[in-house]
């Protein structure tokens, strides 16, 4: 069986990536996981400084998924080359960084000192946290999209990434934009925005009041956005959304994803993302397909 993926410039060893914000930066993930069966992995998103988050509570269970309102804590792009990256380098699978700007010479500008550093087998740009106190939700005008893109792509010699969000009337011009912009394919979808209450007590339950939906839930919403970007816009699709079985990935293959990230999942059970990829094949087998390609977008 041929496992492999092909997006764009970009080739995985097979179509499980795990997803950002959801495996830390793989160090923490070390003792139960073999990196070397994944077909990559995103670490968390980097933004330019440091940034401390929002107030907690920062995440909360919900029916099929969970909320959270992380709010892209990290310790800046400088800390992300000098003390994560060396560790990535070392791992035996493919490494795609993420990062996130405040403005659109942030973008530029971090992506152009990434874009320096060897070991990296693309770039992801995070255009929709929808959960950052202060932020910017870039991927939802598709010119701001589309210059972003063209931006970066002068400056960072990697292989592109847009990841879009589903909080929008039409996915499909921005992933067009993205597309037209120079980017090598979309993941999608980020998080869905929502919110818990607690009405005993007349609150909102997570400390910045909503937060970014995922899981099971997102699944279906996930899989119709999927099939129509996949349809429509001429560059590979990387399919995120409640994704933690065999059957789920398959559902995004045959809908037209040439890869896809797991996300939630890793949280409650980390080793998913190994048992899917040795499921594969026999999955394959089910649609008398030899490799990933024969079954990309074979919906009826």
């Amino acid at each position: 069986m041929d496992l492999s993926a092909t997006l764009g410039r970009l080739t995985l060893r097979n179509p499980i990536l795990v997803a950002s914000g959801t495996f830390g930066y793989a160090r923490e993930m070390a003792g139960l996981v073999d990196f070397s069966k994944l077909g990559g992995i995103v670490p968390k998103t980097v933004t330019q400084k440091p940034r401390p988050g929002n107030a907690p509570p920062r995440t909360v269970e919900t029916a099929s998924g969970m909320l959270n309102a992380i709010g892209l804590d990290n310790d800046g792009i400088d800390h992300f080359i000098a003390h994560h990256l060396p560790y990535l380098r070392t791992l035996p699978t493919a490494i795609i960084a993420n990062i996130a700007g405040k403005s659109e010479d942030e973008f530029v500008q971090m992506a152009e000192q990434i874009g320096k550093e060897s070991g990296l087998a693309a770039l992801e740009l995070n255009l929709s946290c929808p959960n950052v106190s202060g932020g910017v939700d870039f991927a939802i005008h598709p010119e701001v999209t589309h210059r972003v893109i063209e931006r970066v792509r002068a400056v960072c010699p990697l292989p592109l990434i847009a990841k879009l969000t589903p909080n929008v009337t039409d996915v499909v011009a921005i992933a067009r934009a993205a597309a037209d912009g120079g980017a090598d394919c979309v993941s999608l979808i980020n998080t869905i925005m929502g919110m818990a209450i607690d009405w005993k007590k007349r609150r909102p339950i997570l400390g910045n009041t909503t937060g970014g939906l995922s899981g099971p839930a997102i699944k279906p919403v996930a899989l119709r956005m999927v099939w129509q970007v996949a349809r429509q816009v001429k560059v590979p699709v990387i399919g995120i959304g409640g994704i933690a079985t065999v059957d789920d990935v398959m559902e995004f293959l045959v809908a037209g994803a040439s890869a896809v990230q797991m996300g939630t999942v890793n949280f409650y059970d980390p080793s998913a993302a190994m048992r899917v990829v040795g499921q594969l094949p026999e999955a394959l087998g089910v649609l008398g397909a030899s490799s990933i390609r024969e079954v990309v977008g074979t919906l009826d």
